[in-house]
């Protein structure tokens, strides 16, 4: 069984970024919204679409989002006076419909956030196509369209050995669990390569440093990257067996001699 699947095959929230391009809106080919999320495989997100900046339309005005294939609607959760969400059948699209009266021009600053989810067997890296947004109105004519960017993002790996706080050796080994198939770099607090190694098919992985780490404290950190796409796992604190390297002083480097402060009173001249 492949145990790192099973650590995200339920579905959980992720937040995503949006972006409104500016600009007038046209009827029919408007091309101002615009949404976009990064969602990890087995996972929700939340693609929230923006950037309608024509006249405001009104009762009976639909925005609806199309989902990129392989990816479903699950939800749309915006509370707003005036706006009723819905999920088309089989989770292929979403559709907010205004019915008001609201705040404001209808459709315009104002997110309208659609929930997305990915199914688990999505490759990360990968651009999902075929999201499409389309704002009608009450006749049911296109008055501004628009696309969504739906990446498959990678799930962040995790550094299970060494243990946060623990004494160590100068070569200790480092394991955890990453996406099977995911690069591995095991990296300290100033990003120098510690090892790596790529992940195995049941998503577990382990290096041993080919160089001894400096003694005292420091700081690891393990980063996967698979299609482009990356995640990095928490920061450790760690403590390596050995004493620190002190600064040695400079050769025939002599003392500071305190500075002379006496002073002969001044003298009158006659």
């Amino acid at each position: 069984m492949n145990r790192y699947r099973t650590t995200v095959s339920g579905l959980a929230l992720a937040g995503a970024l949006l972006a409104g391009a500016p600009g007038q809106a046209r009827a029919e080919s408007g091309g101002e919204l615009w949404g976009a999320a990064t969602i990890e495989p087995g996972r929700e997100g939340v693609v929230e679409v923006a950037g309608y900046t024509g006249p405001g339309l009104g009762a009976g005005s639909a925005l609806t989002l199309t989902a990129p294939a392989p990816a479903v609607v699950t939800g749309t959760p915006l509370d707003a006076r005036g706006y009723r969400g819905a999920v088309g059948s089989g989770g292929h699209s979403g559709t907010y419909t205004f019915g008001g009266p609201s705040a404001g021009v209808p459709w315009r600053g104002r997110g309208f956030p659609f929930v997305l989810a990915v199914p688990a067997e999505a490759v990360p890296g990968t651009r999902l196509t075929g999201c499409a947004l389309v704002l009608t109105d009450a006749e049911g004519v296109p008055r501004d369209r628009g696309s969504c960017a739906v990446t498959v993002g990678l799930p962040a790996p995790t550094l299970l050995r060494p243990r946060p706080g623990g004494t160590l050796s100068a070569r200790p080994e480092t394991s955890g669990t990453a996406y099977p198939g995911a690069q591995v770099t095991v990296r300290d607090a100033l990003e120098n390569e510690v090892c790596s190694t790529t992940a195995t098919a049941d998503g577990d992985w382990s290096c041993v440093p080919g160089l001894p780490l400096a003694a005292g404290p420091g700081l690891l950190q393990a980063v996967a990257t698979l299609n482009g796409a990356g995640a990095v796992s928490e920061q450790i604190a760690v403590t390596v067996e050995g004493r620190a390297e002190k600064k040695n002083k400079k050769p025939n480097e002599k003392p500071n001699k305190k500075a002379d402060t006496h002073k002969e009173p001044n003298r009158l001249i006659g």
